[in-house]
């Protein structure tokens, strides 16, 4: 370990555990509205942290694969209480809407055919597709600052959406693009962007209770970063690899512990991005749900605390419920829910151990900056993509895919229009942005009508 001092805040461990438990119980709304509750709560009323040091800490875990906001909440814990600070802020995180999710999955497997259940699920999928639009132009309006990026962002669109390219190379191509840009000082490729609100005008790091100053547990430490490290990969591939020798690579619970464990890897640009991915896989690839239960599914996210990314662990709870052999369907798909949480988010610790007491070489990289640029590009064109399928599978009950000369189209039966779907999905649109009602009164009130359009239709 590196030389540890008690750092200056003497914020006992015990309040930072209370706090961290206060913000996971708060962090609805996506990862904008999570940074936003970590902001005032750290920044603006405990002061534990300066605005700049805030900002720096979110531009780095912006970078990672993964949910930026837990990222961000694990490097502030490491901060002020080291490795132990930053594993209580990470789980805490995840813990409420873990369990938030897997009570709802539990409901959805036992009374999902249930009328009023139906309808619930029916209100919040149309209210899902409103949110995934608002999704493209707030992500749009950041990223796409000149034609360049605008290219990349359509390109990415055809890609996945006319050619069904994996996630994972159009991201892989984007930050290559970006990164050579970058390299050779093209302007177009320094797009930048703020992640929030704050500005040199807030609190200052001299100011806060961390101080101003390295807290001597965060200066790097290569022997740490390895042992740490090596630790970490250990816990994450440890269940994977076991699997894998014992139940074969054809098993639901192998599937699903190799599989989350690669997105974890490339969940660049937010969940909305990879969600794409996930869709792509779960649904055409694995089927281990419904174009209608991953919206579902999203559903349950976006209303529950935590990171929206935690929706992998609902499909995976359904993947093990239907396909899982030699146990009781209930216990499978309990079992498959906790493997999917692990392997998705103990990377998440690991990017953070590692890079973090490195992330001052990273500042002022340029080429890493426009690598970053282009991947957020083309995720604009990737969330587009989910948009409109999410958007055929909402308002139409059939969408059949005809493919030719190695392209697919998506292609709805017009007769299975759902009259109900589209004029809740457009009330829900126009609420969002028109009205500019809050998400989770959109989805609360679309969750309500369709419990009512249950019982009266």
């Amino acid at each position: 370990m590196p030389p540890v001092n008690e750092t200056p805040h003497q914020v006992p461990v015990r309040e930072a555990v209370m706090v961290w438990l206060r913000i996971a119980m708060l962090s609805f709304g996506g990862p904008a509205g999570q940074i936003a509750v970590m902001h005032r709560i750290l920044v603006e009323e405990k002061q534990w942290i300066g605005e700049r040091r805030f900002l720096h800490a979110l531009n780095y875990c912006m970078m990672l694969p993964g949910p930026e906001a837990q990222q961000l909440a694990i490097y502030i814990g490491w901060l002020m209480h080291r490795t132990k600070g930053g594993l209580v802020a990470g789980c805490l995180f995840v813990l409420p809407g873990f369990i938030a999710i897997l009570a709802l999955s539990f409901l959805y497997a036992t009374l999902g055919n249930v009328g009023l259940v139906e309808g619930l699920f029916f209100g919040l999928k149309a209210a899902v597709l409103a949110v995934v639009l608002n999704a493209v132009v707030r992500i749009g309006k950041r990223a796409l600052k000149n034609r360049i990026m605008l290219g990349l962002a359509a390109a990415a669109f055809v890609a996945i959406f006319f050619f069904d390219v994996a996630f994972p190379l159009i991201i892989l191509s984007a930050a290559l693009l970006g990164y050579w840009g970058g390299k050779r000082g093209m302007a177009a490729f320094q797009v930048g962007g703020s992640h929030g609100d704050g500005n040199d005008q807030g609190l200052s790091d001299r100011d806060s209770l961390l101080g101003e100053g390295l807290p001597a547990h965060a200066r790097p430490n290569p022997g740490w970063s390895l042992r740490v490290s090596a630790i970490f990969v250990l816990l994450w591939l440890t269940p994977v690899v076991i699997l894998l020798a014992t139940l074969g690579s054809e098993n639901v619970f192998s599937q699903i512990a190799t599989f989350f464990s690669k997105m974890a890897v490339v969940t660049f640009g937010g969940a909305y991005a990879v969600l794409g991915y996930v869709t792509q896989e779960a649904v055409q690839n694995y089927a281990w749900l419904a174009p209608g239960e991953m919206l579902d599914g999203l559903g349950m996210a976006e209303t529950t605390p935590g990171p929206l990314i935690q929706v992998v662990q609902f499909v995976g709870f359904m993947g093990a419920y239907r396909e899982a052999i030699g146990l009781a369907p209930m216990l499978a798909a309990t079992l498959a829910a906790v493997l999917t949480t692990w392997v998705t988010f103990v990377p998440c610790f690991l990017w953070i151990f590692l890079g973090a007491p490195y992330v001052e070489r990273l500042r002022d990289n340029r080429a890493l900056s426009a690598a970053l640029s282009a991947i957020t590009a083309a995720v604009v064109g990737v969330i587009l993509n989910l948009a409109i399928w999410f958007g055929l599978h909402v308002i139409f009950a059939e969408v059949e895919e005809w493919h030719a000369l190695g392209a697919r189209l998506l292609i709805p039966d017009l007769t299975s229009l759902e009259p109900l779907a589209l004029l809740l999905s457009a009330a829900a649109m126009l609420a969002i942005f028109r009205f500019k009602v809050g998400m989770l009164t959109v989805l609360g009130s679309c969750a309500l009508l369709g419990v009512l359009f249950s019982l009266v239709f």
